[in-house]
This record gives structure tokens, sequence and C-alpha cells, in this order.
């Protein structure tokens, strides 16, 4: 059986800490470049604009109000996305720059 003995845990939890830190910024960066500003999004903005402009040629009054509605929420979504890969990316290097500090505090007692 192995025995651990607490510095070679707590160098385990920095390791691990570190591995997960690095893919929780991954994952963020990722989220920041395709969700956020995904084509997906980008057409559909696109259609909704176009949607609008016609309503407001031929006076339809609905047709405008409900492509501005979609407009909102589009941009709403949008800043959704980009909170959530800021809020990833900045956790993931909280917890790296946790693993680095827990490594140089184990660092003296390290045989």
């Amino acid at each position: 059986m192995l025995q651990l003995s607490p510095l070679n845990i707590l160098m385990v939890t920095a390791i691990t800490l570190f591995f997960l830190g690095t893919g929780t910024f991954v994952a963020g960066i990722i989220i920041l470049l395709y969700r956020a500003a995904g084509r997906q999004v980008q057409t559909l903005a696109k259609q909704t604009t176009r949607i609008a402009q016609k309503g407001v040629t031929e006076d339809i009054v609905g047709l405008v109000g409900n492509a501005s509605s979609l407009l909102d929420s589009l941009n709403q979504l949008m800043k959704t996305a980009t909170g959530i890969g800021v809020f990833l990316s900045i956790l993931g290097l909280l917890m790296i720059v946790a693993s680095g500090w827990l490594a140089v505090q184990l660092y003296p007692v390290w045989p």
C-alpha cells in the first residue's frame, strides 16, 4: 500500500490545482473565441436587421417591434457568453497562481 506523507499530499494537490486551473483557463478562452462571436449569432443578427428594415419600409409595426426584441435578446446572449468566458479565464488564472504559491511554500521543506 502506498503511504503518502502530508508533503506528498500537498504536492499532489498543487499539481492537480495547476492542471484544473489550466483546463478552466483554456475553456474560458475557447468560450470567448467561439461562443461570444459565433457565426450563427452574427448571421441571426444580420437577418434580424434585414427584417427590421423591411418592416420599416413596409410600415409593419409589429415586425419592427419583434425584430428589436430579438436584437436585444441577442445582445444579452453575447454579453452572457462573454461574461462566462471571462469568469472562467480569471478563475483558471487564480487556480494556477494558487498552485504556484502552494508549490513555492512547499519547496523549502521538500527533500
